[in-house]
């Protein structure tokens, strides 16, 4: 169903009866939530919080209208390039949107999560493919945003839900589909991929596919606080049993650190955590059997994978120790993602932190995050070249904090070079996620009656408008609602 006419202020208010629907159902979906998932209450509690805001939040963009990003230059005779048209620019939704539900986060990035939100926003239909690890908890969200559709007169096909895979897949080659939005792991993200750019007209694929988020810790910053890398970094990698696209993959801490102990007894005092679906716990099982199987890996704690007695599998954190050089020549072996709670501690020289740079800028072309732990004050030239060879590969560059836990927030960037996405310049988080399902389209000497609402003098949808008159030709940015 074609939201394109629909005003900002419709939009908005279809956002919030969602919003409405999902916080007053919290006592359904959260009970739901767990029993499929083995994740924690308080976790959900706070995940569906998250939902709701970022409902909201999308719901004040397109109250806002700046997402339109009208423009407007009128005809000027005297331009000083040539007389000038009329020129009226703004922002479509680009067509109904397919979007792939994630496993570990079963409402920020799910039925009526991120991607759904920011599809609604931008004025494109959704068809949402539930991800088979909680499809109780998708149909039971499914009827909230159903009812909020309802409520706020709209159509129910607005948004449909599908379960099955092969029925996902058929979609994503239908030439109606015009943009899909998919969080999920590398194979099947780099599959869904080739099909979207293999058809006869390709579309738009914004695939977030995986990371390792290396984290620096510098000699200083080790001196520091020692104790709160420890604890900061156990908790980072545990959390909701490492699974999580965030979760720090890879420590790097100076020959010589004599962390091992501390690490190894912090990790070994985690309790094991139930894995979400058995998928995921066959692939980290797998996963950490060559992780441990690689030469030169030391072994600082060894949680294994193991069945609880409700028959879900559970994990304890994981944490094995190499030295730079092994990292290099164990690539192959070692630099897979590891979904799960496990991550690798890398020994390098404190005394050539240039090698570590170099090292960092050769093994990770792409990540969502990476961590920079300094002393206060601390501001080496190799800190700097670090720094400037980790911006060019990542989209969230953290200093003296764990990637876990990202803010919802307009300036979040949420994505990453290839790898970690396929599409580096959007987010999947944040406001500017907008961006991904609109596109530009300029009128040209439009006759008044045929503009869009947005596009017309008068404005009735009331939102900003940039404009330049005749006469200023050298003078863009106006403003006006």
């Amino acid at each position: 169903m074609d939201l394109t006419e629909t005003s900002p202020s419709e939009r908005a208010g279809l956002l919030n009866a969602i919003a409405d629907e999902l916080s007053g159902a919290a006592d359904e979906l959260i009970p739901q939530a767990m029993a499929e998932t083995g994740l924690a209450e308080a976790r959900l509690a706070g995940e569906l919080k998250r939902t709701v805001v970022q409902l909201r939040m999308f719901a004040d963009v397109c109250a806002e209208g700046e997402f339109l990003d009208v423009r407007i230059d009128e005809a000027d005779p005297g331009f000083v390039l040539g007389p000038r048209p009329d020129l009226r620019r703004f922002n479509l939704p680009v067509g109904p949107v397919l979007v792939f539900a994630a496993s570990n986060f079963p409402f920020a990035f799910s039925v009526a999560g991120g991607d759904t939100a920011s599809a609604l926003a931008a004025g494109c239909p959704v068809i949402l493919k539930a991800h088979p690890g909680h499809p109780r908890l998708s149909a039971l969200t499914a009827e909230k945003v159903w009812s909020a559709l309802v409520k706020a007169g709209r159509p129910v096909e607005t948004f449909e839900v599908v379960f099955d895979q092969d029925a996902a897949v058929r979609l994503l080659r239908d030439d109606r589909i015009a943009a899909a939005a998919f969080t999920g792991s590398f194979k099947v993200g780099r599959l869904l991929a080739g099909i979207a750019a293999g058809r006869e007209r390709p579309i738009p694929f914004y695939g977030e596919l995986g990371s390792v988020n290396p984290v620096v810790v510098t000699p200083g910053a080790l001196a520091e606080r020692a104790d709160a890398i420890v604890s900061g970094f156990v908790a980072s990698v545990s959390g909701s049993a490492g699974q999580l696209c965030t979760k720090p993959g890879f420590l790097f801490l100076p020959e010589g650190h004599g962390l091992a102990q501390r690490l190894g007894s912090a990790a070994d005092a985690v309790p094991s955590h139930p894995l979400l679906y058995e998928g995921i716990a066959a692939g980290y099982a797998e996963r950490r059997a060559a992780v441990l199987a690689t030469r030169s890996v030391s072994v600082l704690a060894g949680g294994a994978v193991e069945a609880g007695p409700d028959g879900r599998s559970r994990a304890a954190p994981t944490l094995v120790e190499v030295g730079l050089d092994d990292l290099l020549e164990q690539r192959s072996t070692l630099l897979d993602e590891a979904f799960g709670p496990l991550s690798i501690v890398v020994r390098y020289d404190p005394d050539r932190p240039d090698l570590l740079v170099e090292a960092i800028g050769e093994l990770f072309p792409g990540a969502l995050t990476a961590t920079v732990h300094r002393a206060a004050g601390e501001n080496h030239a190799w800190l700097r070249g670090l720094v400037a060879v980790l911006r060019e590969r990542v989209g969230r560059l953290l200093f003296d904090g764990w990637p876990t836990g990202v803010a919802v927030t307009p300036a979040m960037q949420h994505g990453g070079p290839y790898p970690a996405t396929t599409a580096p310049a959007t987010t999947s988080v944040g406001t500017a996620a907008i961006q991904r399902f609109l596109r530009p389209v300029t009128f040209q000497n439009c006759p008044p009656e045929l503009l869009p609402a947005a596009l017309r003098d008068d404005n009735p949808w009331r939102v900003p408008q940039r404009r330049a008159a005749a006469g200023d030709s050298l003078n863009w940015g106006n403003h006006s609602a």
